[in-house]
């Protein structure tokens, strides 16, 4: 049926015709991403979470200290562990613990948050956003806590590593298709912006968390994370919003049939391979600038930086990839 005011023999219409008044298609209107108002007030929600997750996480593992361990035949041993590990060694609260299985827990956490990511997406689907971002930052939290009564390394497994890992998999997961729902042209220097947060949060957390367990030591210093990771996540759990009304999302959080696609298998693998790079220079550099002769402050400096240039790197990207085009700028990053 020809709209009103329009003549019927004109049929070339194309997704740039903006209709105005009664004749507005409302449907078609609030699926278009508005590139700006309240997503930025959802960008910087994510770039917290962000912060109070991937930051929070690198506190464990980043910061370098040196400690002299005695070896059976007399010799000494440098080792450079994170900051909370490296006050545990020095104190000997887990003295039956080995090398492996302090850095066995940070590895934990990680796999363990990409791991969850089909029961994350199965929850967002069902219950929400933001129930699901809730049970994130309550996980994130009782790990924090729980690892502040850790009498064994095991409850170290459970808390700091499966616990803290399942939250940040909620949070991580569930933040990351909102942004995209407010963005279209500027997606990808928003997108920047928010994982951004992960280097400010890594920058902010590994100092203050250095100062605070000289101070008060380890346990009061996993209460003081408990409750920042708490309010800070959980504010931004109320404030974000998605856009599945009006977007309708066809998602599915896991399905053997798209393993069928090249395309799907194309991004797996390309996936695994940068992520895989990414993660063991992010959690090595530090301990390797030791290892040819660094000191553990010049190594400390060394996580700080790569800290720095995630924070002011992700934000530059993003802009180049809105401009240049996404894969153009991802071929060039990893050509």
């Amino acid at each position: 049926m020809p709209l009103t005011g329009v003549d019927a023999s004109d049929t070339n219409f194309d997704q740039d015709l903006e209709l105005v008044g009664v004749q507005t298609n409302v449907t078609t209107r609030e699926g278009v991403p508005p590139d700006g108002g309240y997503g930025w007030v959802v960008t910087g929600c994510v770039f917290l979470i962000n912060a109070n997750t991937w930051g929070v996480n690198s506190v464990s593992k980043r910061r370098p200290d040196e400690k002299l361990l005695q070896d059976a035949d007399g010799s000494y041993t440098m080792q450079a562990w994170g900051v909370f590990l490296a006050r545990y060694l020095s104190d000997s609260y887990f003295p039956n613990a080995t090398q492996l299985e302090y850095a066995l827990i940070g590895g934990l956490s990680i796999s363990q948050a990409l791991l969850v990511t089909p029961l994350a997406a199965i929850m967002s689907d069902k219950f929400g956003t933001r129930p699901t971002l809730v049970v994130g930052t309550l996980l994130v939290s009782v790990a924090m806590l729980t690892s502040s009564f850790a009498n064994h390394i095991w409850v170290l497994f459970l808390t700091q590593g499966a616990c803290f890992g399942y939250g940040m998999g909620f949070l991580y997961i569930t933040t990351s298709p909102v942004i995209p729902q407010w963005f279209a042209k500027r997606r990808s220097l928003a997108m920047g912006i928010a994982s951004s947060g992960a280097g400010f949060g890594g920058l902010a957390y590994n100092l203050g968390a250095g100062a605070g367990i000289e101070s008060l030591g380890p346990k009061w210093m996993y209460l003081v994370l408990a409750i920042s990771t708490l309010v800070a996540n959980l504010s931004c759990s109320i404030l974000i919003k998605d856009r599945n009304r009006a977007v309708q999302p066809q998602s599915q959080a896991f399905s053997l049939r798209k393993f069928g696609h090249v395309s799907v298998l194309l991004v797996i693998i390309w996936g695994f391979v940068t992520e895989l790079g990414y993660i063991v220079l992010l959690y090595s550099l530090p301990n390797y600038a030791i290892s040819i002769g660094l000191s553990a402050q010049q190594g400390s400096v060394v996580g700080a930086v790569l800290n720095l240039g995630l924070a002011v790197g992700r934000p530059a990207i993003g802009h180049l990839s809105d401009r240049l085009g996404r894969i153009n700028v991802a071929t060039a990053m990893t050509g």
